[in-house]
């Protein structure tokens, strides 16, 4: 068992596990080549990058480990992977996909759900000031990072559990911003509420903090591609490949107030 990272530094508490650790880098396809040397499987963890770099880093990943002679490419894609989403980054999962579908051997593009631990942007603020300011949002099936690191384990050691597109890979229930505000009130006794605003006048205010307008419109496409209702699906093969069920939202948001004073 191997890994690939930009920084071998940061991964030395797994060197002294046994696990293999070699300097791989998605925007420099000339050092994945021995990354991945040897590797009968390799699951190329998406590109933490923004715009058409997104595509091609991707991309560069799978053709490496084609190149090197793997047997099996698995990707983690998103449930809402779509060329026409509101969110940008649906779109790069989508052209992902394709390409990688192109290749001639099997594949595994993993939908997973939308993070749980993306709520921790705003639940700061929430509890700081009783508020959940944010524009318009829909239902969510927000789903444990713990829980889609399993599936992948899973589909890594079982071969054909999960073979090319997987269903959505979703935790069971579906919450807008309208219930974490109401799970925030249970968790800590206090009220908070949900408060809509327009989309500009959220970015204005995102930017008046520091927030890069470009990363303002970023998060913008996320509320509308929530509103439209591209994250309003939930699917029962998360909890059947990990055979036991799904880590739920609430359980997620309890352990994120128990560490921020403003909880107490």
């Amino acid at each position: 068992m191997g890994v690939s990272v930009r920084d071998v530094g940061k991964a030395a508490a797994l060197a002294e596990r046994g696990v293999r650790v070699r300097a791989g880098d998605f925007t420099d396809p000339a050092t994945l080549r021995h990354a991945f040397e040897g590797a009968s499987q390799v699951l190329v963890v998406s590109a933490s990058i923004r715009g058409a770099g997104a595509v091609a880093a991707n991309i560069a990943a799978v053709d490496a480990a084609c190149a090197a002679g793997a047997k099996r490419v698995l990707y983690t894609s998103h449930q809402a992977a779509s060329k026409d989403s509101l969110f940008a980054p649906q779109a790069t999962h989508a052209l992902t996909e394709e390409h990688l579908a192109g290749q001639a051997i099997p594949f595994t593009a993993l939908r997973n759900g939308f993070y749980t631990s993306t709520l921790g942007h705003y639940i700061g603020a929430a509890l700081e000031t009783g508020r959940l300011v944010a524009p318009q949002d829909g239902p969510v099936s927000w789903t444990d990072h713990a829980d889609l690191a399993e599936v992948a384990a899973v589909a890594l050691a079982r071969g054909g559990v999960l073979d090319g597109v997987t269903a959505p890979l979703t935790a069971p229930e579906l919450l807008d911003f309208e219930a974490v505000a109401g799970i925030l009130s249970d968790l800590t006794g206090r009220t908070v509420v949900r408060v809509v605003v327009d989309d500009e006048e959220w970015k204005a205010g995102a930017v008046e903090r520091g927030m890069p307008p470009q990363a303002a419109d970023f998060t913008l496409g996320l509320f509308r591609a929530a509103r439209r209702g591209e994250f309003a699906v939930t699917d029962p093969t998360l909890e059947t490949v990990i055979g036991r069920p799904a880590v739920r939202a609430r359980a997620v948001l309890t352990a994120m107030t128990a560490t921020l004073p403003t909880a107490r």
